[in-house]
């Protein structure tokens, strides 16, 4: 970076619970060694004190267990106000920056795409180099070294500009865990922006498999249901939730699972998904041009 030029300004909030002090010390030190971004970072403890911060990072505590969504929220409005960041950089406390320029790529990938609101990095096991398919955000993901225009994102590595961010609302709080992520991406093409997607700047994060909880069944079903009542026109609510329990049958081979994400879709057909605030037809129009139609 030459002399004239200034650095972005990064606000990075981090979630703790205290539950992994090996990978939390190799997370965190490989996000303060990052070289040409003004970096502000906020850990924020989950429901505890956060401990092994490093000197120099703020600590927040919370009383109790926000959940993901809502523990972010929390950590972005921490670092607000006049001296906030360009950019808000969310970070999994068992991801690694694997180079000292991850940060500073993101921030020119969004400077090259002025239309995408969030930059998404390409995510790798660190032990075998392998990118999931749920870490690819977009459909036909089994390249996930093919760059492009998203319409989703993985939520634990994510770059996103602070200003639409604070714009259309921040993460779903109440959601807890999983697919925050699509509802915020949603919001954000209802704004005229986009997503994109960069593989060549790759994460580290270890590949462990979320569907042997039960709790990651019930909530993926609950919220998918959410995300359709808040987000969809409401032609597409029942066809968006159909076709996600004809896919849900077909992949899942065992009835313990099957009937646990059953009872999560019966949760959230209950209620509870907060204000309806769906997305415009203009932007159905764009998620199917682009490759997303919002119905599966």
């Amino acid at each position: 970076m030459t002399s004239t030029t200034k650095a972005a300004t990064v606000d990075v909030v981090v979630l703790t619970m205290n539950d992994r002090p090996e990978e939390f010390p190799k997370a965190m030190a490989s996000l303060l060694n990052q070289e040409d971004v003004d970096l502000r970072v906020i850990v924020v403890g989950n429901g505890c004190e956060p401990n092994l911060v490093p000197q120099g990072v703020t600590a927040l505590a919370l009383p109790e267990n926000l959940g993901i969504p809502g523990g972010r929220n929390v950590g972005a409005e921490a670092l607000a106000g006049a001296d906030a960041g360009e950019f808000l950089f969310f970070f999994d406390n068992d991801a690694i920056l694997p180079a000292r320029d991850v940060l500073a790529k993101l921030v020119a990938e969004a400077r090259r795409h002025p239309a995408a609101a969030y930059v998404q990095p390409r995510i790798a096991d660190p032990g075998t180099g392998v990118t999931v398919r749920r870490w690819v955000p977009r459909l036909r993901a089994g390249d996930p070294t093919r760059p492009g225009t998203v319409a989703a994102m993985a939520e634990g590595v994510i770059l996103v500009r602070r200003d639409v961010f604070e714009r259309v609302g921040g993460w779903p709080g109440h959601f807890f865990l999983y697919h925050e992520g699509f509802d915020l991406a949603l919001r954000i093409w209802d704004e005229g922006l986009t997503g994109w997607y960069a593989p060549d700047v790759i994460v580290h994060h270890p590949a462990t498999d979320p569907a042997r909880h039960d709790l990651y069944l019930r909530l993926v079903a609950r919220n998918r249901v959410w995300v359709a009542y808040r987000r969809l026109p409401a032609p597409l609510v029942p066809i968006y939730i159909a076709s996600w329990i004809g896919i849900t049958a077909a992949r899942t081979r065992s009835r313990k699972p099957l009937a646990t994400w059953f009872a999560g879709l019966w949760e959230g057909l209950h209620g509870g998904h907060g204000e309806r605030r769906p997305i415009s037809w203009a932007t159905v129009w764009r998620l199917t041009r682009a490759g997303r139609p919002p119905v599966f």
